[in-house]
């Protein structure tokens, strides 16, 4: 009789670690997307492929006055907010081609967004990476 009672509550034990190990994997955050890292001659390619995709400038607006890639959208990353969408970005699902200077903020820009909900987000790092010419 003890030993029914074991393996039934084995069973049971058994059954809510099941549970439980499902549960964690269908509230995974991997689902919110990643944002993917891409070369500059990737980058251009894409540019030209979509002529929609959002080329977004993630420095300060002295550093695009400097130079910018052409067509680029200034939005500094210090000020993409973790909580709110930015105004200029409506479309969760736009592709956004993302560069900064050296990759660092493009990077954190990149997370940012994804985080936000924008599902097409990548990275090519920094302006100095990109040999396609700029334009003031």
């Amino acid at each position: 009789m003890n030993t029914k009672i074991t393996l039934l509550l084995a069973l049971i034990l058994l059954i809510v670690i099941v549970f439980v190990s499902c549960a964690a994997k269908t509230n995974d955050t991997s689902t919110q997307g990643t944002y993917k890292k891409i070369s500059a001659q990737e980058a251009k390619e894409m540019m030209e492929a979509h002529p929609d995709a959002i080329i977004l400038d993630v420095r300060t607006s002295s550093e695009y006055a400097e130079g910018h890639i052409q067509n680029a959208t200034l939005l500094p990353n210090e000020t993409i907010s973790a909580t709110q969408r930015p105004g200029m970005l409506p479309d969760l699902d736009a592709m956004i081609l993302v560069y900064c200077r050296s990759g660092n903020r493009s990077a954190q820009a990149a997370k940012k967004l994804v985080a936000l909900g924008y599902t097409s987000v990548y990275d090519f790092g920094g302006i100095g990476g990109w040999p396609y010419g700029i334009v003031k």
